[in-house]
This record gives structure tokens, sequence and C-alpha cells, in this order.
């Protein structure tokens, strides 16, 4: 009997750790100001429109240097905001694309706290605004997603905001909320035995980007990963990409990390990337 209840109580202990560490795990902003688009020399407009629940979000319309060829929204990663982030893009516009980058609920200048289905609904309220702009064609639409933005990029697109969407690409992004919480828990000496059955208890598969990413055709798919990626291991592009539908491509990146290919301004990723999106505006 001392034996079972021991066991209760190590079960009960594991289960307060790891859900603090879930709660913590996927979302972590600030709304400190890192850069703005004025820093890189361009020109934009700051931006205040609606979630789907009435939450008000903040971003930064960047018009394209020149005659636009598409527009892209970009959703980022769950660090910081979109401030710390803008050094991914600040390249798009000079390359012919006018550039959409918003703060999910809780990051940045935007209202609320960040949870799974509001960030959601953020990324499908962010679509829905550059729709409504009569500045831009809606019908060439481009997402670049990172990180956590790559899920949700695939889990937007594959839930049915398709309209005027012509090319989707997410980079490190992962498969599945439950695996990257057994990823996590795995790593933890105390709990890493426990990492399956705390997942299952722990948290939901909802809006998981392999339940979604099948759905993504005809529109084309890009998906980018580091071999070496520590945050996100480099097997979730592999099931990702095993459960798209053509056409779908993976870039793996040899030796790369997490969301490695636009950091640098010398990266081969940024000219490929614009071929990307140039062929599929075709």
């Amino acid at each position: 009997m001392n034996n079972i209840i021991i066991y209760c109580l190590v079960i009960l202990v594991l289960f307060f750790f790891g859900c603090v560490r879930v709660n913590q795990m996927f979302y972590y902003p600030d709304r400190t100001v890192y850069a703005t688009p004025k820093d890189s020399g361009l020109s934009f407009e700051e931006i205040v429109f609606l979630s789907r629940d009435g939450t008000k979000l903040n971003g930064w319309f960047i018009p394209a240097v020149g005659e636009a060829q598409g527009t892209i929204l970009h959703l980022h990663g769950n660090a910081e905001n979109m401030t710390s982030h803008f050094g991914f893009v600040n390249w798009l516009p000079a390359a012919g694309f006018n550039l959409f980058v918003f703060d999910y609920r809780g990051y940045g200048k935007s209202a609320g706290r960040p949870h799974r289905t509001g960030v959601y609904e953020d990324s499908c309220s962010a679509l829905a605004y550059l729709r409504s702009r009569d500045d831009i064609d809606p019908g060439r639409l481009l997402i670049l997603g990172q990180s956590l933005g790559g899920a949700l990029a695939l889990v937007v697109v594959g839930d049915g905001e398709q309209q005027g969407v012509r090319a989707v690409v997410a980079e490190s992004a992962f498969c599945s909320y439950r695996s990257i919480v057994r990823d996590s828990i795995g790593k933890m000496p105390l709990l890493s035995f426990f990492k399956i059955p705390l997942a299952q208890i722990l948290i939901s598969d909802e809006l998981s980007p392999a339940d979604y990413v099948s759905r993504i055709a005809p529109i084309p798919l890009l998906l980018i990963h580091g071999t070496q990626d520590e945050i996100i291991p480099f097997r979730h592009a592999e099931l990702l990409l095993e459960r798209a539908r053509e056409p779908k491509t993976l870039w793996r990146i040899e030796g790369g990390d997490h969301t490695p290919a636009f950091a640098s301004p010398d990266s081969p990723y940024r000219r490929q990337l614009v071929e990307f999106f140039v062929a599929a505006l075709r």
C-alpha cells in the first residue's frame, strides 16, 4: 500500500511540474521594441485591426519597393514580438513584395493573452485584413511562417483560408503539440520516463499541423528545416512532408539550427525564396 501511495505522489508531482512547463512552452511574448522598418530605410504604415473575437492586434504594412509582385504575410515565432523577428523579412520589400507583419495577441502592442485558439484566429484575421485592402491584389497572397508561425501557416491554410493564397512557406515548423511536449519532457531526467503518458494528459493535439498539412494542396508548399535544430528536431519536417500532398518541397539545411534560412543577408536561401514565390505567382 505504501508503494502505491508513493507512486501516486510521484505522478502528482510530475503532473504538476509538467503542467507548469507546458503552460510556459509555446508563448514567450514581450513588449520591447527591437527594430522598426525605419531602421531598414523602409516606409511603413502602422496598422491596428481586430481578431475574430474583437481583440485589437498591431502590425506593420510595408509596401514593395517599386511595383509589387505580390503580398507576403509573415507569421513570426513564439518569442519576443514582430520587431525582433523583422530582420528575417526586412529584405522582401526590396525584392518586390508588399510585406505585412503583425503581433499575435499578447505580443508587442497587441492586446490580450496568447493561447492556441487565439493565435490561430489572429492569423486568420491577418489574412482577412489583407484581403480587405484596396491597394493590393488579393489574389496574389503569399504566406511565410517561422517556427510557431510556420505551424500556424500550415493550419490556417489547411483549415480553409485559401482564397488568394498562392504559396505557403513554413520554416522550422513542428508537426504536433504533443510531439513538442514529448521532446521537451524527454530532456528532463525526472520526467523523461513518463513523457508519453504525460504528453497525452497535459496537452491536446487540437490545431496541430500534421492534421491539416494534407489539405493545403494544390497550393504549392515549401518546408524548410535545419538538420541540427535542437528546438524543433528535423524529423518534424520529415513527418510533415510525408503527410503533405503535391506540390510540396523540403529544403534540408545541412547543419542548420533553428530558423537558419533567412538570418544572414548573404544566405542563398533568400534568392531561392524569391524564385519560389515568383514561380508560384505565374
